[in-house]
């Protein structure tokens, strides 16, 4: 196949061998052939991962035409989507259902199948990330059985493919647990950052689903709040006009006017990040939650991020800002910082305790290694756990540290995959080589 390449830009392969599966057996004849051949398979999903998670170099599965709703059950929100669905997709059909994912983040570009791996997350004190949201697995595993796994069937294999990397099997089905459609309002405005944190534990509290943006070099940030209605309150949604006035204009081509500027012209970049943070303005409306969860985004970036125990972020956020002058090159894009209930997930990044989320970015192109490997080292002191499918450079001896059952999702693996049919590069690296 063409060279393939992720959103951002930070990662290619040219496999030798392109899948497109239309079934589940598909997928488990094309494991077990490359199985048998000693080969190595990664699902792609849709590239939306900044870190080399889905690079494969061998057997690579597009998974773009196993996709849609398999089965839905409108009493009890048991949805069974198939794994090459996106979430962009799903909400869609969800809708057209009356019912919708209890949490969500702003991308829904990715694959549930890459969702669900990676541990795709939103926001919200009292929410867990994606995979909270799952009922029920059905797994390839690397000998080409498809096995089902839930609380109550195989539960360890269930605990660990919730946030699985790829690493255990591909994804075929994902059962959801979802509830009736809602409407969420939304309020969005510029406040002075420093504001923000003094009252980030009463405000991420008071809120179904709290964020800010902290944009570097100016005094405000931009706070989201999220929260449900009453059920039969109409949405009141912004119009169209608005919509493209502060989406495509202010947030895309404008803002990212002022990133290619600073790309050519560094110097200039602390400017134009107070005049980003100055020109941010309020906003009031309700909509269909998904359409307010979720952000279109066209400037291009790269990203890390860290959870931290949710005590430490005030202390991990003074250090982060006191970096960010020291930097040799600025940085032109803002710092995401959310929240996220504790869970029970073997390698979920919020696993045994309540989590803040410190997303940095850097526009595409400018450099950004210095500005990573420092917020890394900040977030490390008090524990931080990268999220998987972002750009990071721990290996597994480091990681085992932060995950409490990090060595029993290394006992499963070599038991479900024990000739590293679903390992490559980065997995030899966060998870250790299989053998």
């Amino acid at each position: 196949m063409a060279t393939w390449t992720n959103w951002a830009g930070t990662e290619s392969a040219t496999p030798r061998r392109l899948h497109r599966p239309g079934s589940a057996a598909e997928i488990a004849k094309i494991v077990a052939d490359a199985a048998v051949r000693e080969r190595r398979v990664r699902p792609l999903g849709s590239g939306h991962s900044f870190s080399a998670i889905a690079v494969a170099d061998s057997d690579a599965i597009d998974l773009g035409r196993w996709t849609g709703i398999v089965s839905a059950d409108i009493d009890t929100g048991l949805v069974t989507v198939r794994s090459g669905t996106t979430l962009r997709a799903l909400n869609a059909e969800l809708d057209a259902l009356g019912l919708a994912m209890t949490n969500l983040g702003d991308i829904d570009a990715q694959t549930i199948a890459g969702a669900v791996s990676t541990g795709t997350h939103g926001t919200g004190a009292r929410f867990g990330g994606l995979a909270t949201q799952i009922a029920a697995l059905e797994i390839v595993l690397a000998d080409g059985s498809v096995v089902a796994c839930s609380p109550d069937r195989r539960a360890d294999l269930f605990a660990a493919a919730r946030v699985g990397l790829g690493a255990l099997g591909v994804l075929s089905t994902v059962t959801l647990r979802c509830e009736p459609a809602y409407v969420l309002s939304a309020q969005e405005r510029p406040e002075p950052l420093q504001q923000v944190l003094d009252g980030f534990d009463d405000f991420a509290a008071g809120s179904d689903h709290f964020e800010f943006y902290w944009f570097p070099y100016g005094r405000d940030a931009l706070v989201k709040r999220n929260n449900r209605v009453p059920v039969g309150t109409a949405a009141r949604p912004l119009s169209r006009a608005r919509q493209f006035l502060d989406y495509t204009v202010t947030e895309n081509v404008a803002f990212g006017a002022l990133c290619r500027l600073g790309r050519t012209v560094p110097r200039l970049v602390p400017a134009l990040g107070r005049i980003s943070a100055a020109a941010l303005s309020a906003r009031e409306y309700s909509d269909t939650s998904h359409r307010v969860f979720v952000t279109r985004r066209a400037v291009r970036f790269v990203e890390s991020e860290f959870a931290v125990p949710r005590e430490s972020v005030h202390e991990v956020l003074a250090e982060l800002r006191a970096l960010v002058p020291r930097l040799e090159c600025p940085v032109a894009f803002p710092v995401e910082v959310r929240v996220a209930a504790a869970d029970d997930i073997w390698l979920s990044t919020a696993y045994g305790r309540d989590s803040a989320y410190i997303a940095i970015h850097q526009y595409a192109g400018m450099p950004y290694r210095q500005y990573f490997a420092a917020f890394a080292e900040i977030a490390g002191a008090v524990g931080g756990r990268p999220h998987w499918g972002k750009m990071h450079g721990l290996d597994a001896a480091v990681l085992r540290e932060r995950y409490p059952r990090f060595g029993d999702f290394l006992r499963l693996r070599a038991e479900v995959d024990p000739e590293g049919v679903f390992t490559n590069a980065y997995l030899d690296r966060v998870l250790g080589p299989v053998r």
